[in-house]
């Protein structure tokens, strides 16, 4: 009898799996905080004797090359993939044993990369799951646009003939088990639900729904903001990524933590946006530990430049560096745990700025105020407030001097999250914000005018 175990990494929005007989198993995919597949393994009492890469990653550091070495398992990587490092290349229609009566096929896919391969697992000869990595998602497909933007169109149309290909070859009851859709942006899509099978897809994804040029000018269409860290995610993996230090930072104390911020260092606050915006460290950036941290952070911060980690409990801090570490940023420049109390130094008092409701923004005057809107480019184009100021929060940042000056800033996203981490960074720039923290389905019952085309 088989077993599928889904590892969860919510952060990234994306899954690992571990799947196996009685003895031996093959980790799919792993993350690089590798314990936690470990910890499967051994709960299920197997040995893992393979672990398999779908494709190069883009959006997070793979762990398979240390789990491989770790355990002495075959590390089994697609063979046009470039890399670094000593694999086993796998190609279309090879095939390994992992179990009494278990066997994994390896099946061309490309799409999401040019060498994408995917994997099915058949119990006695029968298919019973597909690890589809970023081909076959749950009600679409892994974009096409991460390699090179000379390849993207020939690679959705890859995408098209590769999920075609899973769903002629595998009976409908086959489980399809994808590595992106339940939040990360290798998603052309997000997921609807969190599982489903061949012939599900067959009925619901678009990729088998439609016609090869109507598919490929919708996913094209549908593309959104590529966050820029992605940038360093390949290259990491090429190379082969180090062995992870989850071990506690360096701790710092309050005049530390005031020297890192007079260095331009970034100051990152985990605590949540309401205890943030009650007080805070003066120029310290908030992005929420229960946020999608690893996304926001490292899609923010100019690649390389040190952080200083505050965070409520030693719990909360060791939970952020997990996060950090799948991103590739991976040892914090120093840490502190507590409060505002602890971090400030003597005589200091904390800063603080309003949160507010669509309610209140709608009673402002809008000529005395500005509102900015932080949400991505497909989010606005659904409909935005009449008269706001557009900038996407991975580009605040660098473009907070567009920001008319003179004005208190009224900052929101589609829920609140996204403009609490705008408006730190606004209020850490010395202007006055007030984060909007509601969904925006509520501004037009407010009696705010959304503009919709």
């Amino acid at each position: 009898m088989f077993f599928v175990d889904a590892i969860e990494l919510e952060g990234l929005g994306n899954r690992s799996y571990l799947a196996g007989g009685e003895r031996t198993a093959v980790a799919v995919d792993p993350p690089r905080d590798i314990d936690q597949v470990l910890a499967a393994a051994a709960r299920r009492g197997v040995r893992i004797s393979h672990v398999v890469e779908t494709h190069i990653h883009n959006d997070y550091v793979t762990g398979g090359l240390e789990l491989a070495r770790i355990t002495g398992a075959a590390y089994l990587v697609p063979a046009a993939a470039r890399v670094s490092f000593a694999r086993t290349p796998v190609s279309d229609g090879d095939t390994v044993d992992i179990d009494a009566d278990l066997t994994l096929a390896a099946v061309a896919t490309p799409g999401h990369t040019p060498h994408h391969t995917a994997y099915v697992l058949s119990e006695a000869g029968r298919p019973v799951a597909a690890f589809t990595g970023g081909s076959l998602l749950i009600g679409t497909v892994g974009r096409p646009d991460l390699v090179e933007p000379r390849l993207t169109e020939g690679l959705a149309r890859a995408q098209h003939a590769s999920a075609h290909r899973l769903a002629d070859a595998l009976p409908d009851e086959t489980a399809v088990l994808p590595t992106h859709g339940f939040g990360s942006f290798c998603s052309s899509a997000q997921a609807d639900g969190d599982a489903t099978t061949i012939g599900k897809e067959k009925a619901a994804n678009t990729a088998l729904t439609v016609d090869v040029d109507t598919f490929v000018a919708e996913l094209l269409a549908g593309l959104d903001d590529v966050p820029a860290y992605y940038a360093h995610m390949g290259p990491a993996n090429a190379a082969g990524p180090a062995p992870v230090d989850l071990t506690p930072p360096a701790p710092a104390d309050a005049a530390e933590i005031a020297a890192r911020l007079a260095a331009g260092e970034w100051v990152v606050d985990l605590r949540n946006r309401v205890a943030f915006a009650e007080g805070h460290l003066a120029g310290s950036f908030n992005f929420e530990a229960d946020g999608k941290l690893a996304t926001y952070l490292a899609w923010l911060i100019p690649w390389g430049k040190p952080v200083t980690l505050l965070a409520e409990s030693a719990e909360q801090l060791a939970a952020a560096q997990r996060e950090l570490v799948r991103v590739g940023i991976d040892r914090p420049a120093a840490a502190a745990t507590g409060g505002p109390e602890q971090w400030l130094r003597e005589g200091e008092r904390p800063a603080s700025f309003p949160r507010a409701g669509f309610t209140d923004l709608a009673a402002q005057d809008t000529g005395r105020i500005v509102v900015l809107d932080v949400r991505r480019d497909s989010e606005r184009a659904a409909g935005w407030i009449e008269g706001s100021v557009h900038i996407p929060l991975h580009q605040v940042h660098r473009r907070a001097g567009e920001v008319p000056e003179g004005t208190t800033v009224w900052v929101h996203c589609a829920g609140g999250m996204r403009a609490g981490i705008a408006a730190s960074l606004l209020a850490a720039a010395g202007r006055d914000v007030v984060a909007v923290d509601d969904s925006f389905d509520a501004a037009p019952d407010a009696g705010l005018t959304v503009v919709t085309h």
